[in-house]
Order: C-alpha cells, then structure tokens, then sequence
C-alpha cells in the first residue's frame, strides 16, 4: 500500500534558548543604562531636531496630532519587538525574527530593506551635522561635502573602537540631548507663562488661533507629513539590535521599554506644542533648527549657539546608532549567506567592521549629494528613508502576527512581556503603515518620486535573491541550528 505523503506537517517545537548563528563572537558588554539611552538616542535624531522646522513651516500645529497619532503605532511596533526580544534575544534583531518566522527570504527582504533605511538616514545625518556646523561663521568657507566627509569619520571611528565605546558614547549623546530638551521645555514653559516677548512676538495661544488656527494648511498637507514622522521616530527598533550584547537581555530592554515609548512621546508632541506656542508656525524654516529659531529671537547671548552645538551632537548620534545597527544585521545576513562575506568580519574588539564599513560607504554618497544639491539632499533622503522604515515596521508586526500565530497552534510560548491587544494591534498597525505608504504614492513632489523608487528597489531585491539563494541553501544548517523549523525556500 503506498503511503501519500501529508497536506500538512506540523513544525517541530523551537528551542526557546536557541540562537542565531550570527550572534556568534559577540560580548556582552552594555549595561541597561545604555540600552535605555540606545532606544531614546536613536529615535531623538534629526527627524526631530531638523525636519520639524520645514513641517510646522507646512502644516502647522497640527503636526502635533501627527507626532501623537505616530507615536501610538510606534509604541506598537516597539512593543511587538519586545516580545520577540524576551522570546530570543538576537543581535540580528528582527531580521534574525524574519529568518524564524517567515524563512530565508523574509529575513533576507527585511534586512535589506533595514540597511537601505539606515544607510539613507546616515546620508541625511551627516546632512544635518553639515548643516549645523555652518551655523557658526568660522565654517563659512568650508563645503559642505567636506564637513559632512569629517563629520562621518568621527562617527566611523567611534563605531569601530568596541561596542563599549559605542554604548559610552551613544549614553552621553543621548543625556546631551535629553538635557536640552528638558532645558527648552522648561524655558519654553517660562515664556509662555509670563508672555515674555520673543522678537516682538508676545507667545500664547495667539500665536496659534491669529495665525490659522491648528490646521492653517488644511487636513490633507498634515496628513502628508505623516511619512516624515514616522521618519522621525525611526531608530526606536535599537533597542532589539542591542539585545544581543546586553547580559540579561530578557529583563533589560522590557524595563527599558516601558518608561521609553512615553518619554518619547512626551518629548516629540511637548515640542511640537510648545514651538506652536512661542511663534507662528511661519516663523520656522526647514533651513534652520526650530529650537535655533527661538534662542535666536529670544536674544540670549549664546544660546542659539548652544543649541546648535546640541543638535549637531544629536545627528552624530543618529549616525552613530545607525552604523551599529546596520553592522549587527549584515553580520547576521552574511553568516546565513543573503550578504556579502565581507559584512560578517570581526575585529578583535568584537566589533562586525565589515557591515560597519559597508553602511559608512553609502554614508559617503550623502557626502556627493551635498556636493550636488547642498539644499536639497536632507529632504531627498528622508523622503526615501522613510518607504525604508515604513517597510521595516511593517515586517516587524507581519513576525509578531505569526508569532502569535505560532502561539496559538502551542508550537512557542508567549512570554510575560506581551504585545496588548494582539492580533488586533497588529492588524490595525499593519493598515495604518499601508495607508501611509497609500498616501506617498497618491502625493505630488518629492514623497511621490521616492514612492516610485520603490519599484526599482523591489527588482534590485529579486535579482540580488536569484544571485544568493544558492549560498543561503548552503548556509542554512548553521544559521538555523537555534530553531530547527526554519526551512529557507530556494
């Protein structure tokens, strides 16, 4: 009698305690108080420090609505890769998650897509950092391509020194730049209440009902903001990448999480409010720092130029988390065969330089756009970079979903830490991401020219698969040693 082989075979039961065969080589060397810092520094960069100024020039302060209305969906996606990170803590992150709960090609799409975002951002970081420098007049006739070249060098440096050197480092930019936001809140709190005049302009709710009210621009400009937002809260996903050379992981980042999510919403939408508050939203630019905007109104003796010096600390930051993360995730894509075996080099220090160097390559193409377009290059990439993060979000909750899928079938176990309201959450945060991406593609200027960018990447990513697929197979029993129902699909 012959035997017809099963519609359907059940997946064996993971080893919660596997790992990813990329996290190999690594220390554990940040403590949670760098964790902490990680998460808030890498979502406090110059989507909040530069590109506020050019949105509430736009849509006013109804960016406000739009920072909260992000922020609720952002704390989805980083409380969903909280979970995955008290499931298997993993220092390719949600790439590694990708690997487990959607195969080879999800792993390889996501990460991919990860290092596009992060390697556009550093074009726009070194863009920002550029762009402060010129503040001061002792750097007028230096090029701005020239110190976008220094200021990713610094940065470089730093990143390839060790991960300790890293979480100092990204620890104390991170409390510079929470110390100035605190500072300009306080003060901008003090303004407001005793109508000190700023330039002539008397601060309070005038500010916002004689100038058009919330919504000056209408409904649908703040509404098109919304991918610079979601830009601008990019970089709260660290925290997973940090996982995997933290001792003790699965306590750490839930603590770290919890309080995060809010102080960051609290720092973005008090901002905004406050900014609202102070002047008309057409005193703000996109060529200049909001919070600039006011020191130098106010008329404080250096001030604004101690402002400037705190915005550019938080764009070497930005640039700083970006290169660390990028080099984790090629690190764990080049063991499993889906990058290049460059990408997965250690330095003595523990340090995967290989990736490192690879995302600080792509840095340098910002160092030609501002050679290029000087004016333009920060708006160009964030516009792209912000297709990038909205993809990366959006693989995020599609493993959350199946992980919870996978929970209920009883093949894993869902830990203390858990995503709220799942599979609704997901559902509803998956909608919201497409609805935005929707809206890119429905939008006129520079969003809809870096929608239609998109495709090119989706052949780019096809051609690049048919080229790895082959060393992905023969990589495939030790990159899926730690969960053995991975299966890549050639």
């Amino acid at each position: 009698m012959t035997t017809l082989p099963a519609p359907f075979t059940p997946l064996p039961v993971p080893d919660p305690t596997g790992t990813d065969a990329g996290d190999e080589g690594y220390g554990k060397q940040l403590r949670p108080r760098h964790v902490t810092m990680i998460a808030i520094g890498g979502a406090m960069g110059t989507g909040l420090f530069l590109g506020t100024g050019g949105r509430l020039n736009q849509v006013g302060p109804a960016l406000a609505l739009a920072y909260a209305v992000c922020g609720v969906f952002a704390f989805f996606v980083v409380r969903a890769l909280g979970e995955l990170v008290v499931h298997r803590p993993s220092s390719g992150a949600f790439v590694s998650y990708a690997r487990e709960f959607l195969g080879e090609k999800g792993a390889y799409t996501a990460g991919w897509i990860y290092f596009l975002s992060w390697a556009t951002v550093a074009m726009a970081d070194i863009t920002a950092a550029a762009t402060y420098a010129r503040f001061w007049g002792v750097f007028d006739g230096v090029p701005p391509w020239a110190l976008a070249l220094i200021a990713l060098s610094v940065v470089l440096a730093v990143n390839l020194s060790s991960v300790r050197s890293f979480g100092e480092t990204e620890f104390w930019f991170s409390a510079i730049k929470v110390a100035a936001l605190v500072l300009f809140m306080a003060t901008a709190v003090f303004l407001i209440a005793t109508r000190h005049p700023i330039g002539g302009h008397v601060p309070g709710l005038t500010s916002i009902t004689q100038h058009g009210g919330v919504f000056p621009a209408g409904i649908l400009p703040m509404l098109l903001t919304v991918q610079g937002v979601i830009f601008a809260y990019s970089g709260l996903e660290l925290c997973g990448v940090a996982a995997g050379e933290t001792a003790h992981a699965r306590t750490v980042v839930p603590k770290a999480l919890r309080t995060v999510m809010w102080r960051i919403l609290f720092f973005y939408v008090g901002s905004v409010v406050l900014l609202s508050l102070l002047l008309p939203h057409t005193a703000y630019s996109a060529d200049e720092s909001p919070f600039v905007t006011v020191f130098i109104r106010l008329g404080v003796p250096g001030m604004a130029a101690v402002m400037n010096l705190v915005l550019l600390t938080a764009a070497l930051s930005s640039l700083n988390s970006g290169l660390y993360a990028t080099g984790r995730v090629l690190r764990s894509m080049s063991v499993a065969g889906s990058a290049p075996k460059f990408a997965g080099r250690m330095s003595r220090g523990r340090v995967p330089y290989g990736g490192v160097l690879l995302t600080a390559s792509f840095g340098v193409l910002g160092v030609g756009l501002n050679y290029l377009v000087p004016q333009e290059a920060f708006e160009v990439v964030v516009d792209f970079a912000s297709i990038c993060v909205l993809t990366t979000w959006g693989m995020i909750m599609i493993c959350s979903l199946r992980f919870w899928y996978r929970a209920r079938r009883g093949l894993v176990s869902r830990p203390a830490y858990r995503m709220p309201w799942a599979p609704y959450s997901q559902i509803v945060t998956l909608l919201f991401l497409l609805a935005v991406l929707v809206l890119l593609c429905a939008a006129h200027g520079a969003e809809a020219k870096a929608a239609l960018a998109m495709p090119v990447v989706a052949a780019a990513l096809v051609a690049g698969w048919f080229l790895v697929r082959r060393r992905v197979a023969r990589a495939a029993p030790q990159t899926t040693a730690g969960h053995p129902q991975d299966r890549p699909e050639a």
